[in-house]
């Protein structure tokens, strides 16, 4: 049994590790963020969020005699957009292609700092704000489903430092558990196609490999239960691993094997 304290990020989680540390195993926080009109700061809110939690618990450590020789980390316990029209029953929302990128470049922002993030909720499952919508005779998965399906089934789980200048793409690295695929996930929330170069340092790369890709030229395009989804996930081959392509308004998971 591991215990958890209830934190909020401020006075109170300052309280909390302060006075609580010795009982505590885990500290909980949660975020929900709204609509922006500007799509990049849409889509920032989330990794904003998700980083502002993390470097204020790394300055906790650093602070509080409390926690000297402790590892208290987080529980993310719940995160996600929360905005619009109940359209799916009490506040049952409607996820939009923006809010898939946010969930991409989230989660992004989770892997590099999975030193201190222990779990990370996305709430909910169905219904209500929840990844899959349902009627009475259809399910779908909602736009935030597919980058969650997408990085549980093609994401690696070591992560990797990236250097380099991106611009306003969102990009994070890890490789598969057997080390025997570099997996690269690019966020693009501009509307433009972005190309990068990858140089690999102390491993070499095939040169072939797998792109899986949610794209889609209207930002609030939506999947709807019952009728052929707007939003999916497209496999693709790839054939020079040393050159990444990003389409506009668009969440990319490569699959690159080593030689």
């Amino acid at each position: 049994i591991q215990v958890v304290a209830v934190g909020s990020v401020g006075k109170w989680s300052e309280q909390m590790m302060t006075h609580c540390a010795d009982h505590t195993d885990l500290i909980s926080e949660h975020f929900y963020c709204r609509d922006k009109k500007n799509l990049l700061e849409h889509v920032r809110q989330i990794p904003n969020r998700v980083k502002r939690i993390a470097d204020a618990h790394r300055g906790y450590r650093k602070r509080f005699d409390s926690l000297k020789g402790k590892d208290i980390r987080i529980a993310l316990d719940e995160w996600n957009y929360w905005y619009g029209a109940h359209v799916f029953g009490e506040l049952g929302t409607r996820y939009f292609m923006q809010d898939a990128l946010g969930v991409a470049a989230g989660l992004h922002e989770y892997f590099r700092n999975s030193d201190i993030i222990f779990m990370a909720n996305y709430a909910q499952t169905v219904n209500v704000i929840g990844c899959i919508k349902t009627t009475k005779t259809a399910a779908a998965f909602a736009a935030t489903g597919l980058p969650l399906c997408l990085y549980r089934n093609h994401f690696g789980v070591t992560p990797v430092a990236i250097e380099g200048d991106y611009g306003n793409l969102d990009i994070a690295c890890a490789w598969t558990a057997d080390k025997k695929k570099l997996t690269v996930g690019i966020v693009n929330a501009t509307m433009e196609k972005h190309s990068i170069s990858l140089d690999v340092q102390g491993a070499g790369l095939s040169g072939k490999g797998i792109m899986y890709v949610i794209e889609h030229e209207d930002r609030m395009a939506y999947n709807e239960p019952g009728k052929k989804p707007r939003i999916a996930i497209n496999k693709y081959a790839v054939f020079n691993a040393g050159k990444l392509t990003s389409p506009p308004i668009s969440v990319v998971v490569y699959e690159l094997p080593v030689k």
